[in-house]
């Protein structure tokens, strides 16, 4: 593949959330899924997991489980602040966009509990304020999840690649990860952290980029 060509495919790829009612060949999926696991990922673990659900009632199910903690959420008090902003004064409402529910497929992206050897050494040493960082940093630059959000990345450009839409998400599951994982039937010893509903895309979003000198600092 070309510079151009690589270039074509990564900037052509948008999230999109609506979609067309029409089967994803299931095929498709795993092939974009066996690519995704040549992602880089720490010490060749490759501790990631992917559920491939085509089964409209188990959407349905995914997609309940996520508005019963959206409710919940929503009934605390200060958390309007996370609801949608109102549309610009003059300005239209922006497009419906479809429910999880109406996703044709869902691929549910889990890994693997497992502890860090570091942990345990900063666990010891708790006491000194400098394993109470270090420990803090280790979590911050968890390579498990480091790892599979590279097989994310892959697996998005790919389904792209194969004329699919779809979202990264993981906004909803700190309200339903639980539930999720239970209609999933995972095992004790597996986190899902990402939801990504797949479809053929029925929009063409435009979102922009910001430019490089923007993001970007060069130390000479």
């Amino acid at each position: 593949m070309e510079t151009a060509e690589l270039a074509k495919l990564i900037k052509g790829r948008r999230s999109v959330r609506l979609w067309q009612d029409k089967p994803v060949p299931e095929k498709l999926l795993m092939e974009a899924i066996e690519l995704a696991t040549w992602a880089p990922n720490g010490g060749n673990r490759q501790n990631w997991h992917f559920y491939v659900v085509l089964n409209k009632g188990t959407i349905k199910a995914l997609a309940d489980a996520q508005a019963v903690g959206r409710d919940v959420m929503a009934s605390w008090a200060g958390a309007g602040a996370f609801a949608p902003p109102p549309p610009a004064p003059g300005q239209p409402p922006p497009p419906p966009r479809s429910p999880f529910s109406a996703a044709p497929a869902v691929i549910a992206v889990g890994t693997r509990k497992q502890e860090n050897p570091m942990e345990k050494v900063f666990r010891a040493h708790e006491s000194d304020p400098r394993a109470a960082a270090m420990r803090q940093a280790n979590v911050t630059v968890d390579s498990r999840i480091q790892s599979v959000s590279a097989a994310i990345a892959y697996l998005l450009l790919v389904l792209h690649h194969f004329g699919l839409g779809a979202v990264w998400m993981t906004g909803p599951l700190p309200q339903c990860k639980a539930e999720t994982e239970k209609i999933l039937k995972c095992p004790a010893d597996m986190d899902i952290v990402a939801l990504i509903p797949v479809g053929y895309p029925a929009e063409t979003p435009t979102r922009d980029r910001k430019a490089v000198a923007d993001v970007s600092t060069v130390i000479r």
